[in-house]
């Protein structure tokens, strides 16, 4: 659903998204200048209207950031021949550090290891043990790639963010929280 809020009478456009997945309100601005609030399913409008006005400073910026940038084709940028052509070198590459890793983190059961093309997320962990694996962490460094898979492989054993799940990935990367910071840093583009 499209949307406008005012800001210092500027028009921002955006995107409104309700997703019964999502848990909690959150902003994208894209490489285009394209906004997106993705919302709960059960949130009012308002809800949404209102953070968005909230944030309407930091969208400007953003906005402002991704105009002063140079062109890019957007069909290179995010097409599916980079996805395919990166897709076996981004499974070696998981499947390696997972050989690494996954003794260190009990060894539980993992049914299938996938590499995709994901837009929000380096990585999930299924309730079926499936590994699901974003391809551009191939292009993290090699400590961000490491946290990555541990990260999911701690999943197998404790499927939420408890204080024992996070002890897992403390026994093998004790400076996990730093990991964290970096990566959080990092676009997915």
């Amino acid at each position: 659903m499209q949307k406008e809020i005012t800001f210092q009478s500027e028009a921002i456009p955006y995107t409104l998204r309700r997703s019964t997945r999502a848990r909690r309100m959150r902003l994208a601005v894209h490489r285009d200048g394209s906004v997106v609030l993705t919302t709960p399913a059960w949130f009012g409008s308002r809800a949404g209207e209102g953070f968005v006005a909230r944030h309407a400073r930091w969208l400007m910026d953003k906005i402002a950031f991704f105009r002063g940038l140079p062109p890019v084709d957007p069909v290179a940028l995010y097409g599916r021949r980079e996805y395919l052509s990166y897709k076996e070198e981004a499974r070696a590459l998981v499947l390696s550090k997972i050989g690494q890793f996954h003794a260190r983190l009990g060894g539980a059961a993992y049914h299938r290891v996938s590499i995709k093309d994901q837009k929000t997320c380096w990585g999930s962990c299924s309730r079926k043990g499936n590994l699901n694996f974003n391809y551009k962490m191939l292009f993290l460094p090699s400590h961000l790639q490491d946290y990555v898979i541990v990260h999911e492989l701690a999943h197998l054993a404790e499927l939420s963010h408890s204080r024992r799940f996070w002890a897992l990935v403390a026994n093998v990367l004790p400076d996990w929280r730093a990991r964290r910071r970096e990566l959080r840093g990092k676009r997915l583009l």
